[in-house]
C-alpha cells in the first residue's frame, strides 16, 4: 500500500550543521566547503537517481552548479547559529515507475516551492530497506530561505542577482499544512492516472479515526544500528510505538482491514505484511499479528488478480458492495416517479435537442428510480439535464442536485439550473435532519465517476428509504473515484445506462473526435488532428511558447472584446508566468487600477492585487461565498 510521509527541518549552523555537506549527501556528490575549508565527497553513496536544482524566476543560471549555490548561501549567512537552508523530505509511492515517480516530485517542487521564488534543490533516492530489501523511494528537497533580488552599487551600476531578504512568510506553519495537504492531493492523481487502486492521506490517524500511534521516522542510520543490535533514543522510541500498537492489534486485528480498506478495496497479503510489519516492534509479534489478522472473521479471500497474486478484502466493503448492488437493483426495478407521456414526449421534443440528448432526457424521466447516463465531456449532458428538470418540475416533482466537489455542484446549477450542493454537505445535513429527501423528489448526481463505494451506497439507502430517484451522470472512463471502488462503473453495469457521445461543443466533425479521443486517454490521436488542421504552434524553447500564447491571448482580446478566453498550462510555474505577463499588459493599457495594489498572502506566497483583477480560489471559504475553482 502506498505509504504517506512528508517532514520539514531546518539546517542550521547552531546544529554544527553545514549546507554544502548536506547538499554534497543528498546528492552522493563531492563538494568543496569554502567556508569550513574541507571537502565533502559522498559519491560512495548509492541510490541516488535524479538530482537536478530548480531555478526561481529571475534567479543566475550560476546558481545551477551545486556547489556554487550552497556556498553562496553559506557566505550570505554571517551568524554563528544562522539557519542555512529548510529541507523537505516526501515519501514516493514504490507501486509507480521509477519515472513517474520523478515527475510527480518534480511537479510538486516546481509548484509549492520554485513558483513561489525559492531555490529547491531536489534529489531522488531509491534505496531499498535493509531488513525486508524492499524499495523504499522518497525525495530530499534543500530549500533557500532568503529570496532572489537584483543590486547595483556606485562602482558597478550594472545590476547583478544575489540572495536578498529571509522571506518569513516562508515559515508560516499553515504553509506547512498547504504542503502536506497538495502533496497527497498530488500522489492521489498520479496513482489514479497509472489505474492503481491505491490512496494516501496526510491527515493524522486520530483525525481520520485510526486508534494507532503515529510513528516516528527511523532514519537510516538509526536503521542500520538498529540491525546492528544498538538502539538511539529515536530507535527505542519508534519501537515503544510499534510494541504498543503492536498490541493494539493484538488485540483488535480488525483495525488493520479496516485501515486497509480505507486507501484500496482489495489488498494482496504482502500489502496485509507490509502493514503489519510497520505496526510491530520485533519477529515474534509480526507473526502473532499477522495469525489473528489471517484467522479474523472479517478477512476474505477474492481469487487471484490479474497478476496470478491472491487478493483479499473485508466482510464489510465486500458487503457494501453488496449492499450497493441490492441498492442498484432496488431502484431501478421501484416505479415511484411516473410522469404523463405527454410532459415526456413534449420534453424530447425540445428544439435544440440532439438525438442522442432526446433519447437521455426520454430515459431519465422514466418512471423508475434509478438511471444511469454515461457521457464525454461536451455533449451537452448539463442541456440535457436542464430540459429534464423542467419536466419534472412540471410532473410535481422537486428537483436537487449534488456533486462530490463545490465547483462541479456549482456548474451543475448554472448550467441545469438544479439547484445543488456538495455530497458531503448533503450527508451532513441530513445527519442533523435538516434537508432530508422526501417521496417524489429528484436527486442528480454530476461527475459520479469520482463517488466511491461506501459514499454510493449511503447515497442510494437513503433515496430508497426516502422515496426519492437518484440520477447518476458521469463518465467512468475519465473520472476515478477518490475512495476505494468503482462504484459508478458498477451500477451502470447492473441497472444499464443511456449514453451521450455525440460532441456538441465543437461542430467540426474533426473537432468531435478529437474530443472523444482526448476523453478515453487516446491524446496522441487528438493532437494529431489539431496539428493536421495547423492548429498547433511550436516553438524552440520554454520561454518562446509562454511568449506566443500571451501574444495570442492579448491578439484575441482585442479582436473579439466580448468573448472570453483561457490560457492553460501543464506546471503551476508556467501558469504564473503566464499571468504575470498578461497581468503587465493589463497595466500597460491602465485596464488595472494605477499605483493601488495590496499586498496579499496566498497559499503561494505573497501576491499583489488591484482593482480589475480576476481571482481564481483553490479552496472553499463559506464567509467569502467562493468554492475551490471559483
Amino acid at each position: 500500500m502506498a505509504i504517506y510521509h512528508l517532514s520539514v527541518k531546518l539546517i542550521s549552523r547552531a546544529t554544527g550543521r553545514s549546507a554544502v555537506a548536506a547538499a554534497a549527501y543528498r546528492s552522493a556528490s563531492r563538494l568543496e566547503d569554502n567556508r569550513l575549508q574541507r571537502t565533502h565527497d559522498f559519491t560512495n553513496k548509492t541510490g541516488v537517481v535524479h538530482s537536478e536544482i530548480l531555478l526561481p524566476a529571475g534567479a543566475p543560471e550560476r546558481w545551477k552548479d551545486r556547489s556554487v549555490l550552497w556556498n553562496e548561501v553559506e557566505r550570505t549567512e554571517t551568524r554563528r547559529d544562522a539557519q542555512l537552508a529548510r529541507e523537505v523530505e516526501f515519501a514516493l509511492p514504490r507501486e509507480l515507475p521509477k519515472h513517474a515517480a520523478i515527475a510527480l516530485a518534480q511537479d510538486f517542487v516546481r509548484e509549492q516551492f520554485v513558483a513561489p521564488g525559492m531555490v529547491a534543490d531536489l534529489n531522488v533516492h531509491w534505496d531499498s530497506g535493509e531488513e525486508d530489501g524492499l524499495h523504499r523511494p522518497h525525495a530530499h528537497v534543500m530549500l533557500s530561505l532568503r529570496g532572489v533580488e537584483e543590486v547595483s552599487g556606485p562602482d558597478s551600476p550594472q545590476k547583478r542577482t544575489r540572495f536578498g531578504l529571509k522571506r518569513r512568510e516562508w515559515n508560516r506553519p499553515a504553509l506547512l499544512s498547504v504542503w502536506r495537504q497538495r502533496w497527497a492531493e498530488q500522489v492521489n492523481a498520479c496513482l489514479s492516472e497509472h489505474d492503481l487502486d491505491l490512496r494516501v492521506d496526510h491527515r493524522s490517524n486520530a483525525a481520520r479515526g485510526i486508534p494507532l500511534e503515529p510513528q516516528r521516522k527511523v532514519g537510516s542510520a538509526a536503521s542500520r544500528r538498529k540491525v546492528r543490535g544498538e538502539q538511539s533514543e529515536r530507535v527505542s522510541d519508534h519501537l515503544g510505538i510499534a510494541r504498543r500498537n503492536g498490541d493494539r492489534l493484538l488485540a483488535e486485528p480488525s483495525l488493520v482491514l479496516e485501515t486497509l480498506t480505507r486507501q484500496q478495496s482489495t489488498f494482496t497479503r504482502q500489502d496485509l505484511a507490509r502493514f503489519v510489519d510497520r505496526h510491530t516492534a520485533d519477529p515474534e509479534q509480526f507473526v502473532q499479528v499477522m495469525a489473528k489478522v489471517e484467522a479474523c472473521p472479517e478477512l476474505v479471500a477474492l481469487g487471484k488478480g490479474g497478476r496470478g497474486q491472491e487478493r483479499f478484502s473485508t466482510r464489510d466493503m465486500v458487503a457494501v458492495e453488496q449492499r450497493l448492488a441490492e441498492m442498484s437493483v432496488k431502484l431501478g426495478q421501484t416505479q415511484g416517479h411516473a410522469m404523463s407521456l405527454r410532459i415526456r414526449q413534449a420534453a424530447m421534443r425540445v428544439p435544440g435537442l440532439g438525438e442522442e440528448q432526446a433519447l437521455a432526457v426520454g430515459e431519465v424521466t422514466k418512471s423508475r428510480d434509478l438511471s444511469v447516463v454515461v457521457g464525454y465531456a461536451g455533449t451537452g449532458k448539463s442541456t440535457m439535464l436542464g430540459v429534464a428538470r423542467k419536466a419534472w418540475e412540471k410532473a410535481g416533482y422537486r428537483v436537487r442536485g449534488a456533486a462530490l466537489s463545490g465547483i462541479a455542484a456549482e456548474g451543475l446549477e448554472s448550467g441545469s439550473g438544479i439547484a445543488s450542493r456538495t455530497l458531503a454537505s448533503l450527508e451532513l445535513s441530513w445527519g442533523h435532519r435538516d434537508g432530508l429527501l422526501e417521496r417524489g423528489d429528484v436527486l442528480v448526481v454530476d461527475e459520479a465517476g469520482m463517488v466511491g463505494s461506501r459514499q454510493m451506497e449511503r447515497v442510494l439507502s437513503v433515496a430508497h428509504a426516502a422515496g426519492a430517484k437518484v440520477v447518476l451522470v458521469g463518465d467512468p472512463e475519465q473520472l476515478q473515484a477518490i475512495e476505494a471502488g468503482g462504484a459508478f462503473r458498477a451500477v451502470a453495469e447492473r441497472v444499464g445506462s443511456v449514453g451521450i457521445t455525440t460532441v456538441r461543443r465543437q461542430h467540426p466533425l474533426w473537432q468531435q473526435e478529437a474530443t472523444k479521443e482526448l476523453a478515453t486517454g487516446r491524446t496522441g490521436a487528438a493532437l494529431e488532428r489539431y496539428e493536421t488542421a495547423g492548429l498547433i504552434q511550436g516553438h524552440q524553447t520554454l520561454e518562446e511558447a509562454l511568449s506566443g500564447v500571451v501574444a495570442d491571448w492579448d491578439t484575441a482580446r482585442q479582436a473579439h472584446p466580448g468573448k472570453s478566453g483561457i490560457m492553460l498550462a501543464h506546471r503551476r510555474v508556467d501558469v504564473r508566468a503566464l499571468n504575470e505577463a498578461a497581468r503587465r499588459i493589463r497595466q500597460e493599457r491602465g485596464e488595472l487600477e494605477a499605483g493601488v495594489e495590496l499586498p496579499v498572502m496566498t497559499a503561494q506566497g505573497e501576491r499583489l492585487f488591484a482593482h480589475g483583477d480576476r481571482l481564481y480560489f483553490l479552496r472553499n471559504d463559506r464567509h467569502l461565498g467562493v468554492k475551490n475553482g471559483t
